[in-house]
């Protein structure tokens, strides 16, 4: 029950993406204005590559919340738990995706670092957030 759970958190980092992939097209659509003859201040230009970054780097964490959350629904209705967590290393290692073929970590481990994933992800959309909020708060201001 407890690899369903954290699966199911995990899962909800879609949502988390679909938000930042917002506010990155919005700051994209922004930063391409000048190709519509709209000026732009060099500041607000910079918040928009800014915005364009940690979108960036959300995604990154995305995609490994994702791909957790994915391995974490199929482990969590095997019956043979120990020898499909020896399969998945295996697996990790054989694709380059794990420095080594095996792993001492127990499933509480997996899970919190799982669960950290996610952390890192909603902090990225966090900044985004907070960024974006704050250029929309300070833009009368710089132009």
């Amino acid at each position: 029950m407890n690899l369903h759970l954290v699966a199911t958190l995990l899962g909800r980092g879609r949502q988390l993406e679909r938000l930042s992939d917002g506010i990155s097209l919005i700051a994209l659509a922004y930063g391409l204005a000048p190709l519509l003859g709209a000026q732009l201040q060099p500041l607000a230009s910079a918040l928009c590559v800014l915005l364009l970054i940690l979108g960036a780097v959300h995604k990154y964490w995305a995609i490994r919340v994702a791909l957790d959350a994915e391995l974490f629904s199929h482990l969590a209705c095997r019956a043979d738990l120990p020898s499909a967590t020896q399969q998945l290393d295996r697996a990790l290692f054989e694709l380059n995706l794990k420095p080594t073929a095996s792993d001492p970590r127990d499933w509480p481990s997996r899970s919190q670092a799982a669960l950290g994933l996610l952390r890192r992800q909603a902090v990225c959309l966090a900044l985004q957030v907070a960024l974006t909020l704050t250029t929309l708060l300070t833009l009368p201001f710089i132009g």
